[in-house]
């Protein structure tokens, strides 16, 4: 077993200088590695180096409960001969066991062809986040007096809140992808994310809230106007809200979508269904459309993975690929797919930059970065008052979607009556339940407030799952099935 290195500081922003310096990599080593995934036979074959560093501290009823630090390093070794593909992972980076791996990946996808190392080319990179002063770097103790200010707010905000929950979670990962077609790329890629979660009670009812935000960010995200005070406040709102609120009314009505996290509904009823992977098997409901109106005119999605700071965002993805401003659907017209390298060479399209992966026991596939639909004209006070009878969706919990049909049903966390053009009443038990392609064509109004979430999306396919963003602008939809117990 290899050493454990030291990884909690970032010295550099030269990002492959750690693995060919402190983990005694160097280039010869990589492109034997690679002639070794090749020589059964293969098209392409790819290393995935990685070494992270955790930090996770919890705080329940006012207790510090879980506090834990970890540390993973290893290598991910992939061949592909057509569509099967060969795949070996090592935690130890040693020559021996390195080579050991991709002879495994190697036997696995054999196939009658073969394709020499080319020489590697490192293409220049963005810079999207910091890399130094990342919250890795910064003291426990820095970070247990975030969540203790958490618990104190939750408290304090009204004495019917009964029990809080804080907690704060990040990372910091450095990677390097080499490849036989000549990628090398290496990138830092620090995460951060505080959490507060929440139970009120009255004479009656129990109600939860949940609140939190991050990014790829330094400690000093949580010192403006995203505190932890902001956080807890907003968690122990939205539960006391749920104790007064009526039963969510049944039935087709409008709905209006409330900006920021509901975007989690394209990223869920859409995003998922425009990955290539679903569109080159024909399990998606959007397999074949390209060019055809699939939504409102009104509408315009994009997978955008160079935001700055944002919890999705990548320099490169992990197949070593710059990230990019995808544009999915464009006037309600399918204009694309979310693609890997895989998918692009199979399906003959482009590569958006979409190879992600959990970590490095795990292969890339095409997956999102931050969704979210574009702007509109309309005022979001004018949408509001369009609607005689209906329901404003401000939040959401949890939800699913059935890729191949496109069927989802979501639970609104935070929900209102919308009477005679007023939101009036708050309701609990309101369920969404429509199909995303039709869905999106019912869209009528599209508000001018785009916002993108708090930075707490961790989105999950094939048993992996990795951080991403969402977003909106306040949206009407003219027709949406609405499940709750009330009239």
């Amino acid at each position: 077993m290899a050493a454990a290195p030291n990884l909690l500081h970032s010295e550099t922003p030269d990002h492959k200088r750690y693995f060919l310096t402190h983990l005694g990599l160097t280039e010869r080593l990589l492109e034997r590695c690679l002639g070794e995934a090749l020589s059964a036979g293969g098209e392409f074959a790819d290393l995935y180096f990685e070494a992270v560093t955790s930090t996770s501290l919890g705080m329940d009823e006012g207790i510090v409960k879980t506090a834990a630090q970890g540390i993973s390093v290893g290598c991910g070794i992939r061949v592909l001969s057509s569509e099967r593909t060969g795949f070996a992972y090592t935690d130890d980076l040693s020559a021996e066991r390195l080579l050991k791996a991709a002879r495994t990946a190697a036997l696995i996808a054999s196939g009658p062809q073969t394709q020499r190392v080319q020489g590697f080319t490192e293409a220049p990179s963005p810079s999207l986040y910091p890399v130094t002063g990342v919250t890795a770097d910064a003291e426990i103790a820095d970070k247990l007096k975030l969540i203790e200010r958490a618990n104190k707010a939750a408290r304090d905000f009204d004495p019917r809140i009964t029990q809080v929950r804080a907690s704060i979670n990040d990372e910091l990962r450095r990677i390097l992808i080499a490849a036989s077609d000549g990628t090398f790329a290496s990138d830092t890629q620090p995460l951060a994310r505080l959490n507060v979660s929440v139970i009120a009670k009255d004479e009656i009812n129990t109600a939860r809230g949940t609140s939190g935000g991050g990014g790829r960010v330094t400690l000093d995200f949580f010192t403006g106007s995203k505190s932890p005070e902001h956080f807890a406040r907003e968690a122990a709102r939205t539960a006391i809200l749920q104790l007064g609120a009526i039963a969510a009314p049944a039935g087709e009505m409008e709905v209006v979508l409330g900006p920021g996290w509901p975007g989690v509904l394209i990223h869920e009823a859409v995003g998922h269904g425009l990955e290539a992977d679903f569109n080159r098997k024909k399990t998606s409901a959007f397999a074949g459309l390209i060019g055809q109106q699939v939504a409102s005119p009104k509408v315009t999605v994009v997978d955008n993975g160079r935001m700055p700071g944002r919890r999705g965002s990548l320099n490169v993805d992990d197949e070593g690929n710059a990230t990019q401003e995808t544009v999915l659907i464009e006037d309600g017209v399918l204009r694309g797919y979310l693609s890997d390298k895989l998918s692009s060479r199979l399906m003959k399209m482009p590569n958006t930059g979409s190879g992600r992966r959990e970590s490095y026991q795990s292969i890339p596939m095409p997956r999102m970065t931050n969704t979210y639909m574009l702007n509109g004209e309309d005022v979001p006070a004018d949408i509001i008052k369009s609607v005689k009878r209906g329901l404003y969706a401000v939040n959401f919990g949890g939800g699913q979607v059935d890729i191949t049909s496109g069927k989802f049903v979501f639970t609104a966390s935070e929900a209102y009556l919308i009477e005679d053009g007023v939101v009036t009443a708050p309701v609990k038990g309101a369920t969404l339940i429509g199909n995303g392609p039709e869905a999106l064509k019912y869209v009528s109004m599209v508000g001018n407030d785009l916002a993108l979430d708090e930075g707490i999306g961790t989105c999950g396919k094939a048993g992996q799952s990795v951080p991403v963003g969402v977003g909106m602008p306040t949206v009407k939809l003219d027709r949406m099935t609405v499940g709750g117990t009330g009239h």
